[in-house]
């Protein structure tokens, strides 16, 4: 059965501390900000009768504002106004890579990053992008804000750790500083565009003058519950020169930190034969 506007009532606040406080008396509710994931369950007849939080109001969280230091995207951003925006192009290009490979430009035009997050899809395209620039989520809540580190905001397969009552009111993206030496974002999919992740992966190397590694940060989604960072690699290369036996023996370690399953899109070898890969690739290069 098909929705129909007459099944559910729609709570639309006009700022965010109505929006918390309707969602503490609601708590049942369903938030909704661009509805990308929603409008299709809602479609095939998964949400009648439930109760919508309508976020679309809130302007103060749609803004993206540059510190010094991050910049502070508002939950309500849409994937296409960060692609657009000249600090996250200058700084972020990671971000703004992963925020160009979510659906088509419609979806993008909608979508945002607070759902993509609340979301908490195994294969979330933002999320490896996040993972190694060690995003903040901040949370909302009529008993207060709450700062929470992005790879702990996943409790696993579309699950997050969330309190009862608190809604995603912003991320902070901190900057890389100093500037990676090397930097990369890959989707793996069935087609070039509109396809959901296969693999997804985000990188950022640093090396010394010396060519030794300074810090090494890399990070896979669609290959556990969860997007994991690679820390066993992380700290098998730190210290040491990227030789082909040191590029050999932080891809051997790569299956300690993920344990992808067979499932519809690809099957677990294809998955840690491809990161394997990525993971080399971005080792050895220039």
């Amino acid at each position: 059965m098909r929705g129909s506007a007459a099944s559910m009532a729609v709570l639309r606040p006009r700022s965010a501390a109505e929006c918390v406080r309707l969602y503490r008396r609601s708590p049942d509710c369903v938030p909704l900000a661009g509805g990308t994931d929603f409008m299709v369950a809602w479609n095939m007849g998964g949400e009648n009768g439930r109760t919508l939080l309508d976020l679309s109001r809130i302007r103060e969280w749609t803004r993206l504002r540059a510190t010094p230091g991050a910049l502070q995207i508002g939950a309500l951003a849409s994937h296409t106004r960060i692609q657009r925006h000249p600090v996250a192009r200058a700084r972020l290009p990671l971000l703004v890579q992963a925020c160009a490979t979510i659906g088509g430009v419609q979806i993008q035009n909608r979508g945002t990053l607070g759902g993509n997050i609340a979301n908490a899809s195994p294969a979330g395209d933002s999320f490896p992008a996040l993972a190694v620039y060690e995003a903040v989520v901040h949370a909302a809540s009529d008993t207060g804000p709450r700062a929470i580190r992005f790879l702990d905001v996943f409790a696993g397969v579309k699950r997050t750790t969330l309190r009862p009552g608190e809604l995603i009111a912003a991320v902070e993206v901190p900057f890389p500083t100093p500037r990676p030496s090397r930097q990369m974002f890959r989707k793996v999919g069935t087609r070039a565009a509109q396809a959901i992740s296969k693999i997804v992966a985000a990188g950022m190397l640093w090396l010394r003058r010396d060519g030794t590694v300074a810090e090494l940060r890399f990070a896979l989604g669609s290959m556990a519950p969860t997007v994991r960072r690679l820390r066993a690699a992380e700290a098998f290369v730190r210290d040491r020169r990227l030789t082909p036996r040191v590029v050999d023996g932080a891809c051997e370690r790569l299956a300690e930190d993920v344990a992808p399953i067979d499932d519809v899109r690809s099957t677990r070898e294809y998955r840690l034969t491809v990161a394997r890969n990525l993971l080399a690739a971005f080792l050895g290069g220039p």
